[in-house]
C-alpha cells in the first residue's frame, strides 16, 4: 500500500506549489530547492506526493499508475482463451508500449524454431535428437507412422494394464489385489508424477502413491514405515531411461532387499518404465517383470510426465489421462498461433526476458494460490533451470544462461518470503497461479457472506496490487479448476514457454550437460572412496593427507570420504587430532 502520509489529493496541488517555488527562487530562499527537482511525469502516470517543512520540500513517488490507465493497460493486456477457461494477465510487466515490435524478429525465429521442432527437425543439436513431446498428447503430429503407433499402442497398453490392475486380474503374489504404488525414479522421473498426484489425489483412488526420489537410506526407510505393512499388496514402478541413473538403482536394490526379507517375490509385483533395450529392460525380462513399458529416446526426463512415465502412475491411481492430454493438446493447439499478443506461451516467454533482460538478471517467483498446486513451483523449477542454465549458446559462445526458479504457495507465503518481495532486494518477478473455483464441497461462509476461498482470492489480489504499488512486476494466470484437463494445459503452456525463451535467447533448451558432469563426478568420488578405504586395511592410522598422497588424490575429498566411512562403516574407527585435519582413521576388521 502506499504510505499513509503520500497522498493523491496532494497531486491537485502541484501547480499551486510549483509556481510558489518559481517565484520563490528568484530570491535564493529555501522553497526555491523544488524547481530542480520537479519531476517530469510519463503519459498515463500520476505522482504521489506529501508536504514536508510547510510546503519548503515536496517528496513525490512515480509508483503507480492512475486507476484508469491500469484498467486500460489490463485490457489491453489481458489475455483470455473463453474455451478453455484459461487467462494470463501481463498488464503488471512494466515493459514499454515498443517492446513487442522491437522482440519481432526474434519471436519469427522462435515460432520457426517451434514449428521445426513439431515437425520432427533435430532440435536438440548436441545430442542430435528430436524433440517430440507435443506429440505425446496429439499423436497424428508425430513425423512418421511408426512413432504415432507406438504413442497410441503405449496409452492402450497403459489403460488395459491399469484397468487389468484394478479389475483384480493381475493381482499381487498372495492373490489379494494391489493397493499401493511404489515408484522408483528421480528428476523428471519421479517429478511430474509427485506434482500430478498431488494435485488430481483424494483418498478415493484405487491406489495410493509413495515415492523413492532420491538415493538417501533414510528416505527409503522412511517411506517402508509409511507403507507399514501392506508392502504384499504393492506394485514398484522402477523409472530410468537409461538403466543406469544410480539412485533409481539403489533405490530399485533398496526395495527388492525389503521384499526378499518380507518373504516376497520381487519380480510379481515389478513393473519398468524404461528404454528399450536399456539395462533395467534387460534385467526385467530376465527376471520376469509383469510388465514394461517405452521410454522413447526422443523425450527428455523433465518433459515425460506425458508418456508412460507419468501416464502410467496416473492410470494406476485412477485418473482421467485422456482428459489430462486432452487439456495439453488444447493448450498447444491455441499456442501455436503466430500472433504472440494472443499466444500465452509466447506472453509468458517474453515476460522472462523482458523482466531478465534476455540474460535471466531476475530470478522468477512461482505463487501458487491452492493447496493442490503445491510442487508446481518445484516441477517448474526443474524444467526451466534444467532447460534454460546453459554456459554457452547455439554459436558456441559464453553466455551463462538461466533463471532462477523458486515458489511455495499463497497464501501462505505471505507470512513467509512475501515481506521481502514486497520491501527487499528487487531481484525478481512473480507469477500468480489462480483457480477459479475454491472447492467441490460446497462453500461455507466463515463470516457474513465471506468463504475461505473468498479470502484466498482476496489475499491473491491484495498481494498483486502491494507487490506493483511498491515497484514489483507480476503475471497471473488463472485455470478454472484443478482437474486433469487443466493440470495438462497448465504444464503444456510452460512446456512450450521454455521451448520460446530458449529460442530467444539462443540456446538448447533440451539437453543437460552440467548435469552429467556431475555425474562423472559423483562416480570419481565413489572410486576414490574404495582406493581410500583399502589403504586403511594395513591396521595402521593414517590421516586424510597421509591417504591422499598414497593414492595421489586430493586431501580435502579424501578427508570427506573418511568422515563419511567413519560415521556410516562399523569398521573404520578415527582418532581425533588436536584440529580436524589430524584425525588420524584405521580399519577394525
Amino acid at each position: 500500500m502506499i504510505p499513509p502520509s503520500y497522498s493523491r489529493d496532494l497531486a491537485l496541488q502541484l501547480n499551486f506549489m510549483h509556481g510558489r517555488a518559481l517565484r520563490s527562487s528568484t530570491d535564493g530562499g529555501q522553497p526555491g530547492t523544488l524547481t530542480a527537482r520537479w519531476p517530469h511525469s510519463p503519459p498515463g502516470f500520476i505522482w504521489i506526493c506529501r508536504i514536508e517543512d510547510r510546503y519548503s520540500n515536496v517528496v513525490c513517488i512515480l509508483n503507480t499508475m492512475s486507476s484508469s490507465s491500469l484498467w486500460q493497460r489490463f485490457q489491453r493486456y489481458f489475455l483470455y482463451y473463453r474455451d478453455l477457461g484459461f487467462s494470463i494477465d501481463i498488464s503488471r510487466m512494466k515493459f514499454p508500449d515498443d517492446f513487442f515490435a522491437k522482440m519481432q524478429p526474434k519471436i519469427d525465429k522462435a515460432f520457426a524454431a517451434m514449428r521445426a521442432l513439431e515437425a520432427g527437425a533435430i532440435a536438440n543439436p548436441s545430442e542430435k535428437r528430436r524433440v517430440g513431446h507435443y506429440w505425446l498428447r496429439n499423436p497424428a503430429l508425430a513425423p512418421t507412422p511408426e512413432i504415432r503407433t507406438e504413442i497410441e499402442q503405449t496409452i492402450k497398453r497403459i489403460k488395459t494394464f491399469a484397468a487389468d490392475i484394478h479389475a483384480g486380474k493381475i493381482t499381487a503374489e498372495n492373490g489379494k489385489p494391489f493397493k499401493h504404488v511404489l515408484l522408483i525414479g528421480i528428476g523428471g522421473s519421479a517429478l511430474g508424477p509427485q506434482f500430478v498426484s498431488d494435485a488430481l489425489g483424494s483418498r478415493h483412488d484405487p491406489m495410493d502413491i509413495f515415492f523413492f526420489d532420491n538415493t538417501d537410506p533414510d528416505g527409503f526407510d522412511h517411506v517402508f514405515e509409511k507403507m507399514g505393512d501392506e508392502l504384499a499388496q504393492s506394485l514398484v514402478v522402477v523409472v530410468s531411461k537409461s538403466g543406469g541413473t544410480k539412485e533409481t538403482r539403489n533405490g530399485m536394490l533398496e526395495a527388492e532387499a525389503k521384499f526378499k526379507e518380507a518373504g516376497l517375490q520381487f519380480n510379481k509385483h515389478a513393473v519398468a518404465v524404461t528404454g528399450v533395450g536399456s539395462d533395467l529392460d534387460k534385467y526385467a525380462e530376465k527376471n520376469g517383470w509383469l510388465a514394461r513399458f517405452p521410454m522413447h529416446d526422443w523425450i527428455g526426463g523433465r518433459t515425460s510426465v506425458m508418456s508412460a512415465v507419468g501416464l502410467l502412475p496416473m492410470a494406476l491411481q485412477g485418473f482421467d489421462i485422456d482428459d489430462f492430454l486432452a487439456g495439453a493438446s488444447a493448450m498447444d493447439e491455441r499456442t501455436r498461433t503466430q500472433d504472440a499478443t494472443q499466444n500465452a506461451a509466447m506472453l509468458l516467454a517474453l515476460m522472462w526476458y523482458h523482466a531478465g533482460n534476455g540474460k535471466g538478471d531476475k530470478d522468477m517467483v512461482i505463487l501458487p494460490y491452492k493447496d493442490r498446486l503445491a510442487l508446481f513451483a518445484k516441477y517448474l523449477q526443474q524444467l526451466v533451470m534444467e532447460s534454460l542454465g546453459k554456459e554457452k549458446d547455439l554459436d558456441g559462445n559464453i553466455v551463462h544462461q538461466g533463471i532462477a526458479v523458486y515458489g511455495n504457495k499463497g497464501s501462505t507465503d505471505q507470512h513467509a518470503y512475501v515481506q521481502q518481495l514486497r520491501d527487499g532486494v528487487l531481484n525478481f518477478f512473480v507469477t500468480f497461479i489462480e483457480v477459479d473455483k475454491d472447492r467441490r464441497n460446497p462453500a461455507i461462509e466463515i463470516e457474513d457472506g465471506v468463504t475461505s476461498g473468498d479470502y484466498l482470492h482476496g489475499f491473491l489480489r491484495g498481494t498483486r496490487s502491494a507487490l506493483y504499488e511498491s515497484g514489483r512486476e507480476s503475471i497471473t494466470i488463472s485455470i478454472p479448476e484443478a482437474n486433469a484437463f487443466n493440470i495438462g494445459a497448465l504444464i503444456a503452456l510452460y512446456e512450450r514457454a521454455v521451448g520460446f525463451y530458449g529460442s530467444l535467447v539462443n540456446i538448447n533448451a533440451y539437453d543437460q550437460p552440467g548435469v552429467e558432469a556431475g555425474k562423472k563426478a559423483a562416480t570419481r568420488l565413489l572410486e576414490l572412496q574404495k582406493q581410500a578405504r583399502a589403504k586403511l586395511t594395513d591396521g595402521s592410522e593414517k590421516t586424510a593427507e597421509e591417504v591422499a598422497r598414497s593414492i595421489d588424490a586430493d586431501p580435502e575429498d579424501v578427508f570427506h570420504v573418511l568422515r563419511h566411512l567413519a560415521s556410516n562403516d562399523s569398521h573404520i574407527r578415527v582418532s581425533r587430532g588436536d584440529e580436524p585435519a589430524d584425525d588420524r582413521f584405521s580399519y577394525t576388521g
